[in-house]
Parts: structure tokens; sequence; C-alpha cells
């Protein structure tokens, strides 16, 4: 796609730091030398948007036989969005899906009352050496959505929107931003999308979300003169002009944001939810283990195992 005029920094710069609401430095953890970084939930934000959970995984390099193996799991009240830079990893759930996600293509789902799924590195991948490099985030979905059915979409690279020139490069992975729309599935106002930028390379970010951040993943950026580098996470505020610059040696980020939710969420494990009460509705659900009659099932062709309740 031709690059867009309204992605053109003619808004100026942020004047100074006070445009940035928030930075974040996400936890470090080591999964048996395979590296995750969670920048949300954090102490001082819970959400940016509707995103309450953000992870990168890796970069780890994994030898013959080898690879990430996340039992099966439950989730309610959010949806799930894998988007990969390397690497690959096999989705199965509850719904029946069995689902390959490579590089710039996005698996979204939505857990709503209730799901189950996997993700694991195929054994065609593990023949061989492999990478893997990427990030997970989980939305909280509107009080009006929470109990919806599950439900899963898969989009390929060629159905993402992708913007390019003057030295920027913009894959939209969900919702509505500098004029265009991508195709997945949403239930609030939002944004996501994957940026690379050339050295010196502006990109001015949508001002017609509530809720705006960016997150680093390679390079460094600046912003009134400051430098941030990878790893760090930025919030803004509501309604300022923001225009980050690309370092010395470009940057690739993630942008992200949208409507805030109509009050905080509570978050326990892998379910989210507006109220405690769903929250132990479904701690119980899982703990009972009735796959045959219950709430959740295991997902097809992975129902051998899976993670209890912490």
């Amino acid at each position: 796609m031709s690059w867009n005029p309204s992605l053109e920094p003619h808004s100026p710069e942020a004047g100074n730091l006070d445009a940035i609401e928030t930075v974040i430095i996400p936890r470090a953890r080591d999964l048996g030398g395979f590296e995750v970084r969670r920048a949300l939930p954090a102490p001082r934000r819970q959400m940016v948007g509707p995103f309450i959970f953000f992870d990168q995984a890796g970069p780890a390099v994994f030898l013959t036989g080898q690879g990430i193996d996340v039992r099966p799991h439950p989730h309610i009240g959010l949806g799930t969005v894998t988007y990969l830079y390397e690497g690959e990893f096999e989705h199965r759930d509850s719904l029946g899906t069995h689902q390959m996600i490579y590089p710039g293509e996005v698996n979204w789902m939505v857990a709503g009352q209730g799901v189950t799924h996997s993700e694991r590195t195929s054994a065609a991948t593990r023949r061989g050496d492999s990478k893997l490099f990427g990030i997970q985030t989980w939305m909280a979905l509107p009080e009006s959505h929470e109990d919806r059915a599950a439900s899963f979409e898969h989009h390929g690279k060629a159905a993402l929107p992708l913007l390019e020139g003057e030295g920027k490069q913009v894959r939209l992975i969900l919702g509505s931003a500098w004029g265009e729309k991508a195709p997945v599935t949403m239930y609030s106002e939002t944004f996501y999308a994957d940026v690379v930028l050339q050295p010196g390379a502006k990109l001015p970010l949508p001002d017609d979300h509530e809720d705006r951040g960016i997150y680093i993943t390679q390079g460094s950026i600046e912003i009134a003169g400051d430098t941030f580098e990878a790893g760090r996470m930025m919030v803004f505020r509501p309604g300022d002009a923001i225009t980050v610059t690309a370092g010395p040696q470009g940057a690739r980020l993630m942008a992200l944001g949208g409507e805030t939710m109509n009050g905080p969420r509570h978050i326990w494990w892998n379910f989210v939810a507006s109220s405690k009460e769903k929250i132990e509705e479904a701690k119980a659900a899982w703990a009972t283990g009735d796959w045959q009659h219950g709430r959740f099932q295991l997902p097809a062709g992975d129902d051998q195992e899976f993670i209890p309740l912490p």
C-alpha cells in the first residue's frame, strides 16, 4: 500500500517530557533459557486502552529438538493477540482450531465466557535449530462482551494494511489508525501496529484515540531530545500531539492504544474480569476439571495434559 499522508508528521514533536505520562521498564523472567519481558500490567499502569497484558517473548535461539511448550490453559474476559517477528507457534484451542502462525500474521482469540488453548513449537520446526521473537498481548473486553461465546480469527500477512514511505513501514495489526483499518473483529476502539523506522525517520502517533503508547523492541527513539532504548514502554498524555524520531540505528516498535475501559479490571492468573465473582467462578470451573460437561474443555489434539490451577 502506498504511503498515507496522515502519517506525515505535520504536528509538532512533543515539546517536553511532560507529554510522557509513564515510562515502564518491563520485568524480565528467564524461563529456562527463554526470556520474557512483561510491560503490562505494571505498578503504575494496569492498561493502555484495552491492552492489559504485554509480553515480549525472546529473542531466543533453540537447538534441534527444543522449543516452546505452553500446555493447555484457560482464559476468560479477554482477547489474546499473538504477533511474531521470527519463528512460529502451533495454536490449538477448545473451539477445534488448529492454526500455525508465522511472522507478520495475527492470531486473535476471544475468550469471552471461557476458552482453553495451547501454544507449542511444531514438530517440523524442532527438526532443526530455530528462533523465536514476538509479542503476546491480552486485551480486556468491554463488560457487554465479557460473557460472549469464544471465537478465533487468523489473518495472514497480506490481509493486514501496510503503509510504506519516508523511511517508515507500518503494519496495522488491529483496529483503526492513520486512515486505515485492519480486518480483525474488534469490540472496542483500538489500534495496534508494528512499526519499522529508518534512522532519523519520524512517526506521528494517531491523535484520534484516547490512550496511546509505544513499546520499543529494537533500536532507539528520541522524544523531546531524550533517548529511549529498546525494552521500554512509554504511555502518553491524552490529546497531546506526539511524534517520535528513530535513533541513529533506526528502531522497531509496537504502537498501541485505544478506548479506556469503564473501570479497572481484575486480573488473576489467565483470567480477566470486571468483577471478582467472575474470577472465582472461573477458578472453580478449572479446578473441577470436568472436561466433558464443564465450562472448559481441552483442545482437540492436545488433551493429554494441562496447566493446573496455581
